[in-house]
């Protein structure tokens, strides 16, 4: 860390194409408020002050902590800020959140009338400020990520291009502020995540599988940084006395495939144990859903079946029934699956999604 503190004139130039990129991007959208046109004119047009170790001289970093105002709900902030900053549509935003297009849209109209309401200053906030828009920060960051990891709608399964910014946005934060050890970890998981772009599709950009992957392909040097960056967290949280956050677990698990040799050696025991502490910790669908095919992995699609069946919250979402699909036909019952995979198709908006999910039908029908 003391080595990135030591660089300024290298991060200033590292940071100017991202600063560029950010004014281009707030120009084009059409629907800005005035303070953000404002600040973009500002950021062009400011003379560089000498650098100071504490302030955030990322602009779209710096925005982000903006827009996570502590006067708004954390619900309301992260929307407001994926929507002005983070470019998302209404409907990315929903997906992530797993609700409704209407809901995403008048929870971004509530939190900018808040703002309005309360004459928020329109201002970088103080770095004892900083721990209290952490959280925040983090999940634009994160879900900016799992947009571009698995976008959707459309063509494309991969917008590699905001998974390069949510982990160059990220690595900056965790310069910014190195103790914090969720940080390290959400930095972990994305390049771990990110260590299998280049398998992840074949020449015609079709999704290939975890377990169909090339590991070859694999990035090891990126998966070298996820694994130093989870010691980070580790020793973060060990200087803090506190346990292990929904970041850090969610790199340990991906640790856990980034480092197994083949499929057949993954550790889906040790997948099960780390998913139980995530579950702890944030109990939501996916989060169990995500448990279920592990344990389908580790103790057969049965037993996973009776937990996913048992799950609620995910009827407008393609992964239940996809999940049940693949442990309907590990079973035998394909005809099932089958129809599971029809559901799982239609409810999908990115059509590389759907591809794969007829096919499976298809083939489960054969």
């Amino acid at each position: 860390m003391a080595r990135e503190r030591g660089a300024p004139q290298r991060r200033r130039l590292a940071d100017h194409r991202g600063k560029r990129k950010a004014i281009d991007h707030w120009r084009r959208q059409e629907n800005l408020d005035t303070k953000y046109a404002v600040l973009a004119h500002e950021l062009e047009t400011q003379v560089d002050e000498p650098w100071d170790p504490d302030r955030i001289d990322d602009d779209v970093l710096r925005l982000i902590f903006i827009s996570a105002h502590p006067v708004l709900s954390r619900e309301g902030q992260i929307a407001l800020t994926l929507r002005v900053v983070g470019g998302l549509t209404t409907e990315e935003i929903a997906r992530a959140f797993l609700t409704s297009k209407s809901t995403i849209a008048a929870r971004i109209t509530r939190a900018k009338k808040t703002l309005s309401d309360a004459n928020v200053p329109f201002e970088v906030p103080d770095r004892s400020e900083y721990p209290q828009r952490l959280s925040a920060v983090l999940s634009v960051i994160y879900l900016v990520y799992n947009e571009g990891y698995s976008a959707s709608f459309g063509r494309r399964w991969i917008r590699d291009e905001l998974c390069s910014e949510a982990l160059r946005l990220g690595r900056v934060l965790a310069a910014l502020v190195p103790d914090e050890p969720e940080v390290h970890g959400l930095v972990s998981l994305m390049e771990f995540q990110s260590s299998r772009f280049a398998a992840r599709t074949d020449s015609q950009g079709n999704p290939i599988l975890l377990e169909d992957q090339n590991r070859a392909k694999w990035d090891r040097a990126q998966i070298q940084r996820g694994v130093a960056a989870l010691e980070r967290a580790a020793e973060a949280l060990q200087r803090k006395g506190v346990g292990w956050g929904q970041y850090a677990l969610q790199a340990a698990i991906a640790e856990c495939h980034a480092t197994a040799p083949t499929a057949a050696d993954t550790d889906w025991k040790r997948i099960v144990m780390l998913y139980d502490g995530l579950t702890r910790i944030t109990p939501s669908p996916v989060v169990q859903l995500n448990r279920a095919v592990a344990v389908a992995m580790s103790d057969g699609p049965a037993v996973a079946l009776d937990i996913v069946d048992g799950l609620t919250g995910l009827d407008d979402s393609y992964l239940l029934p996809s999940v049940r699909g693949e442990l309907l036909a590990r079973l035998g019952r394909h005809a099932e699956a089958a129809d599971e995979f029809d559901r799982a198709a239609k409810l999908t908006d990115n059509e590389r999604e759907r591809d794969v999910l007829a096919d499976k039908a298809a083939r489960a029908r054969a």
